[in-house]
């Protein structure tokens, strides 16, 4: 049984999908296999990391989507993008703000 709950526009939706093992198997079949990621695969390397550091010293802050699509660019994808963006919020030389549409990150060295 699969439960979807949310909303779409004003409408709340709340739907119960029941699936026995046939259904749960022919579902399967459509899902691509994942990869197994890299043992001794990095975040990031430390020079993705310096070229991270230094585009936000450069520009001194900028939106947290915009940022994301400069970095998904350097890191080779969204999924890549987004590690560097979690591990801007955790480095002591970058301060996040919460913006009006998105958040900022500020350079503060």
């Amino acid at each position: 049984m699969v439960r979807i709950r949310g909303q779409i526009g004003p409408w709340p939706v709340d739907l119960t999908v029941e699936l026995d093992a046939q259904d749960w198997a022919q579902l399967a079949q459509h899902i691509p296999p994942a990869e197994a990621p890299a043992a001794a695969a990095p975040v990031a390397s430390d020079a993705l990391w310096q070229t991270t550091l230094e585009l936000l010293r450069q520009a001194g802050q900028i939106e947290g989507p915009q940022l994301l699509a400069q970095l998904a660019g350097l890191a080779g994808g969204d999924v890549a993008g987004k590690r560097l963006l979690v591990r801007l919020r955790h480095c002591t030389q970058v301060r996040m703000e919460a913006g009006t549409d998105a958040p900022i990150y500020h350079w503060v060295g």
